[in-house]
């Protein structure tokens, strides 16, 4: 057997440990660890489930060798041999992908900023444009999405939207989007026709409610408050009560703003997450040994001013650079990332696989 299926009989006894576990009536009356041990379980079901099935069918390969020098049963035997062994092939692929390392944070729930960034109006124009295609995605899978802090452009779109994602494996499926947007088209501006590129810039930020190591209480007496006016909807409170909350972490120079609620209740507890996350980047970013996995899977490091993406409005066409991939352009700006995702998560995979094996 594969070395890399070494460890899989331990995942088959936790997961029937798990199942003893979550009918003892002391975890039961527990709900934050039955909670737990429940995640747990869910996460390494279908890897137990795999391997016990894996076993059977080497178990049928063995048994049909045996028969191979019975003349009676030897056509029977070939036959069966023809339809395993293809599936003992199928089902090792399936257990190295199961049993390849899970990013921590991929059930965590994202921070997603978007930003203009070369083009100008078209830029921010653009930004808006990947807000809504963010945002029907989001709808298409069940996830909610609350705006944190934008800037809207006079000529339409946002300099600037951060908004909260939140839902089942949020970021395992919206992590690859960190990067530079390209896009190419005639802006509405433009009177000569011609092709115009900007560019938008998205960085993705799991969402910690308390980060490892660090939590806001660490770090209170390094941030400067700073109350103000929040603009926009609300009425006549948003203009009498200073609501806005603007955190800036000294040392760093890290700053975050929050009008999204209508309380400074609200939007401090929203910034103090926010500029927790932001501060939690920073330093991940830089240390090398985060970032490990992202750098072997060649499919680029995520950092925002990599164009990791071109859509070329004319061509119908929206190419993933890091991949070498073409998609049509209408489905996508409607939402539907299902078929870039997807392909992303196996190239990934595939590259790591390949890393596994050296």
């Amino acid at each position: 057997m594969n070395p890399i299926f070494a460890k899989l009989q331990t995942v088959v006894d936790r997961v029937d440990e798990l199942n003893n576990l979550l009918v003892d009536p002391d975890v039961m009356s527990d709900s934050k660890r039955f909670q737990e041990l429940s995640k747990e379980l869910g996460n390494l079901n279908e890897t137990a489930e795999t391997f016990l099935h894996y076993q059977k069918v080497i178990d049928g390969i063995t048994e049909a060798k045996e028969m191979l020098s019975d003349k009676e049963m030897s056509e029977l035997a070939k036959a069966d041999l023809e339809q395993l062994e293809p599936e003992k092939n199928q089902l090792e692929e399936k257990l190295k992908i199961l049993m390849l390392p899970k990013d921590p944070n991929d059930d965590k729930n994202i921070i997603f900023e978007i930003r203009g960034s070369e083009g100008g109006d078209e830029a921010n124009i653009f930004a808006g444009d990947l807000f809504d295609m963010y945002r029907r995605y989001a709808e298409s899978q069940g996830w909610n999405i609350d705006i944190i802090d934008d800037t809207p452009s006079e000529a339409g779109g946002y300099s600037q939207i951060t908004f909260l994602v939140s839902g089942d494996s949020v970021y395992s499926k919206l992590k690859f989007e960190m990067g530079g947007h390209r896009v190419q088209r005639i802006p509405a501006t433009e009177s000569k026709g011609r092709v115009h590129t900007s560019l938008a810039t998205v960085s993705v930020m799991p969402e910690f409610e308390e980060t490892p190591g660090l939590t806001f209480d660490d770090i209170k007496n390094d941030v400067r408050e700073d109350v103000f006016r929040s603009g926009g909807a609300g009425g006549q409170n948003v203009n009498k009560v200073s609501t806005g909350i603007r955190l800036t972490h000294i040392p760093s120079g890290l700053a975050v703003r929050m009008t999204e609620e209508r309380t400074q209740y609200g939007n401090r507890d929203k910034a103090q997450k926010l500029l927790v996350s932001r501060l939690y980047e920073l330093e991940a970013s830089k240390n090398e040994s985060q970032y490990a996995e992202m750098r072997k899977t060649g499919i680029g490091s995520g950092n925002r001013g990599d164009k990791i993406r071109t859509y070329n409005y004319p061509q119908d066409r929206v190419t993933d650079h890091r991949i070498g991939e073409n998609f049509s352009l209408k489905p996508v700006m409607k939402g539907d990332l299902d078929k870039i995702i997807s392909a992303m998560v196996i190239a990934d995979q595939t590259a790591r696989l390949k890393e596994m094996n050296k």
